[in-house]
């Protein structure tokens, strides 16, 4: 008698357990909107964090409850901007493509060669040693970090030393912006045409000297 106690006690407490989890659950339930996980389906998932969150499910959450246009991120574009905003019945926000601008015209076909690197082929190691080859101390180094951070291989090094932006596959993801250790990238609108392609910090004849 006393086994069989023990065990009808211990099966009534696992039925009486499991009813305050049933219950619990229900009570402490955090509802969910269905539209966040359609709309984080639409983006393209590469959790590149260029919108400025962590990831797509953080920003289609946000874009969900109004806190962003849908146009907030960089790499899904116009198209994917558009049919968000469709979905959710909102302004997709500004279409104009943003993509990324070297701030740099010194190629080694016109800028002053101050010494030979010799090292590691890193803009960022190099900045570190010696700040690079080039006589200007604010220009591109030319050893391709920001073709190597690149994700979508929208960047590649030309004949002179600098990078080139494919327009057609840049996304304005950021990638190239927070690797350059001169800050010689910015997120441009694409129809924007007058550019100044130089960051030195110094009086026009002496820039134009190295």
């Amino acid at each position: 008698m006393t086994t069989l106690t023990a065990i009808a006690f211990l099966g009534g407490l696992s039925v009486l357990l499991a009813v305050i989890l049933v219950i619990a659950n229900a009570k402490l339930k955090v509802y969910e909107d269905p539209r966040i996980e359609v709309v984080s389906d639409m983006l393209p998932g590469a959790n590149c964090g260029a919108c400025g969150f962590p990831g797509c499910r953080a920003f289609a959450e946000r874009v969900v409850t109004g806190d962003q246009q849908p146009s907030g991120c960089p790499v899904g574009g116009v198209e994917t901007a558009t049919y968000i905003a469709n979905y959710l019945g909102v302004e997709p926000g500004s279409l104009v493509k943003k993509v990324a601008r070297l701030l740099c015209a010194g190629g080694i076909n016109v800028a002053v060669q101050a010494g030979v690197y010799k090292g590691f082929e890193s803009c960022r190691a190099a900045a570190l040693v010696s700040g690079g080859p080039k006589g200007c101390v604010y220009g591109c180094m030319g050893l391709g970090d920001c073709e190597v951070a690149c994700t979508f291989g929208a960047i590649s090094m030309g004949p002179f030393g600098l990078p080139i932006v494919d327009y057609e596959k840049c996304t304005a993801c950021n990638d190239c912006v927070e690797i350059c250790p001169k800050g010689l990238f910015e997120l441009m609108p694409i129809n924007r045409h007058l550019v100044v392609q130089c960051k030195s910090l110094l009086e026009g004849d002496a820039a134009l000297e190295l």
